[in-house]
């Protein structure tokens, strides 16, 4: 009974030493340089010059696949290949974000006059046979890295939605000149 009744006066001490108010900081700091350490805007340089830090070098962002090719569009075409099927679905958020994104240059069938052509040069008609030769790797390096006045579209457009693109820019290209083979499919001969 009397360990008991010591032990219950022990606690009772040690709370009402913890309830003091008049202390403003705690009694014990685990990580002290932590708890104190200087507030910095993002901008601004801190006590060592830096405020931002630069991620390791080799490092990504979780979630995040580099692209490649960058440099090598011929590696891009030879080597990328569509993963999507050329179906309603992928035709119609193809369409979607072509009328979004490509539309405004490149124009309503491809040919290289959206509304923006009388302010800026002409692009290339996607119906041209060097568009129509490259393979679907390609395309989606161009739309993915950009060329000559087009600027990359990678921040707007994910890798699904660019192959999305690709798939509606082969509709068009099929619809401004089919072959032989696409009117026997269409029921045309």
């Amino acid at each position: 009974m009397k360990c008991v009744w010591f032990k219950l006066v022990g606690l009772s001490f040690l709370l009402i030493l913890g309830c003091n108010s008049e202390s403003k900081k705690t009694t014990l700091e685990m990580l002290p340089h932590m708890m104190d350490s200087p507030a910095l805007k993002a901008q601004k340089l801190g006590p060592d010059g830096i405020a931002m830090r630069v991620p390791v070098e080799g490092t990504i962002p979780q979630g995040y696949e580099p692209y490649r090719y960058a440099n090598d569009p011929e590696g891009a075409g030879k080597n990328l290949k569509n993963p999507l099927r050329r179906t309603h679905e992928v035709l119609a958020r193809g369409q979607k974000l072509y009328n979004t994104y490509c539309i405004v240059c490149h124009g309503v069938r491809g040919e290289g006059d959206g509304s923006v052509v009388p302010k800026f040069p002409r692009p290339p008609s996607l119906s041209t046979d060097k568009v129509r030769g490259w393979p679907d790797g390609r395309i989606y390096h161009v739309i993915s890295i950009g060329q000559n006045l087009m600027p990359s579209y990678a921040s707007q457009l994910d890798p699904v939605e660019r192959w999305a693109v690709v798939q509606y820019v082969r509709v068009l290209q099929k619809a401004s000149s089919p072959n032989n083979e696409d009117l026997r499919a269409a029921g045309g001969r």
